[in-house]
């Protein structure tokens, strides 16, 4: 395989997974020697900072993930502070309302009732302080633990967490519809 065709998978893989990725995991996956992983990866940062590109390679903690450019950082953070006024993407309100429903739970838990990966709308939904880190747990790994936050109750009109409706009561949409959100928050990201 020739380290063009290596740089595109890298970068592809970079682009959708939401966290750093090791040198031996991209080896794997792309079935490719540990050395020309850390050749493409090299050569691949360097082509962004050559041609002035808005994304970086971020090494963390011996793992890589896609990155902003610095001098950019001030229009994200602009287009950020604007953006969190918006709703929550359905996406969102899913992982959301297992969070509620299933706290305190792991990213783990929530992929898997989802079957999707869920680390960039956890992120989005602790940054919208809807949700924190209640624990880690005890297991290979000590993954964290989420659970809702005061701002989650006050948001949606709870006064606790008991208030949240019964799963049961879901099949009867007139009390969905009956279910006012504070403006914008039905809305789609």
């Amino acid at each position: 395989m020739q380290n063009k065709e290596i740089k595109s998978i890298i970068e592809s893989l970079l682009f959708v997974y939401s966290e750093p990725i090791s040198i031996y995991r991209l080896a794997k996956t792309i079935d490719v020697e540990k050395n020309d992983i850390d050749f493409c990866l090299k050569e691949l940062n360097q082509d962004y900072i050559k041609n002035d590109r808005g994304i970086r390679l971020i090494e963390v903690n011996n793992k890589y993930q896609l990155g902003s450019s610095k001098k950019n950082h001030k229009y994200i953070e602009e287009f950020c502070k604007k953006s969190t006024s918006k709703g929550l993407s359905e996406s969102s309100l899913e992982v959301l309302a297992i969070i509620a429903y299933k706290q305190p739970v792991t990213r783990i838990d929530i992929e898997s009732i989802r079957g999707v990966r869920s680390g960039n709308l956890i992120t989005n939904l602790l940054n919208r302080d809807l949700i924190y880190i209640s624990g880690r747990l005890e297991t290979i790994g000590t993954p964290n633990t989420y659970s809702t936050t005061e701002m989650f109750l006050k948001g949606f009109g709870f006064e606790s967490i008991k208030d949240l409706p019964k799963i049961d009561d879901f099949h009867n949409f007139e009390f969905l519809s009956s279910f006012n959100l504070k403006k914008g928050e039905d809305e789609n990201d």
